[in-house]
């Protein structure tokens, strides 16, 4: 599989005070970039997913809060502030990264709110946000490829490439700094239904890295293990308790579980901002839930009667103990968690 310009695309950016972001829910047919200094757009692109993956949303909302103060008299940059915080907290509620991100810039903003250059120290705080998530998924990289004894085959769910991040990413950027070291040698992406995160963002990725790979549905990763052909497998978090237990893309704990009946290794690949410490366990954690038509609809064409419900969270929570090791910047953390 040739390699087709790994670094020619980009999930988020910030250039001449305007945010750019890569439109994923038009992946992998097109690559659509959309450039705006509109704060309630980005928040609407975080809701529809055109924007997604839990440190990304982080960033992309501490940019959005920066904007909103863009050009705004100091007069009204108090209420401005405020209703960019309050938009931009109801956009995801699983992911901790976006609550982490408008807590540290509202900290900022509230230090600060005689500047007369308030709208550059709040956007020099996002900078530093991005570029810390940056050094994260290097690190993150880094500490996961250590993991690797042998050359392997991995299982992914989902999407955690440059996609879903500031950088390189998380669990796919484990994967890439093993696979450049020659330790992975393919790579399972389950397709991650019902939106095809893994079919239409983790594949497009594998394929700019050069990375062998084949899709599958999630439902036959059990077969995969059966049958000995995945060595480990390593996904993302949303949210991570302190006592491990992890919120991850729906079908995570299904493959937390199979992973432990068939003897194969589970990892968790998550910065530490992505720890939230005010909540001891994952019944903790605020599941969202997605609209039916997610489910009873593909590709904009209906494939069930309207009238049918659909049972559709977004998100799974996995029982710490089923989780061998949680991959951060700063170390591996193996089971009993205890991030206090």
């Amino acid at each position: 599989m040739s390699v087709i310009e790994a670094d020619s695309y980009f999930s988020i950016k910030f250039e001449n005070d305007r945010f750019i972001f890569l439109d994923q829910t038009k992946l992998p047919l097109q690559e659509v970039y959309v450039e705006t200094d509109d704060y309630n757009r980005i928040a609407e692109a975080i809701e529809r997913l055109e924007v997604r993956g839990a440190p990304a949303i982080g960033i992309s909302a501490a940019y959005a809060l920066a904007l909103s103060l863009k050009d705004i008299s100091s007069d009204k940059s108090v209420d401005r502030f405020y209703s960019a915080y309050k938009r931009l907290e109801k956009t995801r509620p699983t992911a901790v990264n976006l609550f982490y991100a408008l807590t540290e810039i509202k900290k900022v903003f509230e230090s600060n709110t005689e500047s007369q250059s308030l709208y550059q120290t709040i956007l020099t705080r996002a900078k530093e946000i991005h570029q810390n998530d940056i050094a994260f998924c290097d690190k993150i990289g880094e500490n996961g490829s250590k993991l690797f004894l042998k050359k392997s085959k991995v299982l992914t769910h989902c999407n955690t490439g440059k996609l879903a991040t500031g950088g390189d990413g998380t669990a796919f950027n484990v994967i890439k700094k093993a696979f450049k070291l020659g330790l992975v040698n393919f790579v399972y992406a389950d397709e991650t239904r019902p939106l095809l995160q893994g079919s239409r963002l983790t594949a497009f990725e594998l394929e700019k890295n050069g990375i062998p790979f084949a899709i599958q549905t999630d439902s036959m990763a059990a077969v995969l293990m059966q049958q000995n052909k995945v060595d480990l497998v390593i996904t993302g978090a949303d949210r991570i308790a302190l006592n491990g237990d992890t919120a991850n893309k729906i079908g995570t704990y299904n493959l937390a579980v199979l992973c432990n009946y068939h003897n194969v290794p589970f990892y968790i690949a998550a910065p530490t901002t992505t720890i939230d410490r005010t909540i001891p366990t994952g019944s903790d954690i605020k599941i969202e839930y997605r609209n039916k038509n997610e489910i009873t609809n593909f590709n904009g064409n209906q494939v069930t009667p309207p009238n049918y419900e659909a049972f559709s969270p977004a998100f799974d929570v996995t029982p710490s103990h089923l989780i061998s090791g949680i991959i951060t910047e700063e170390t591996i953390y193996f089971f009993p968690y205890n991030f206090l």
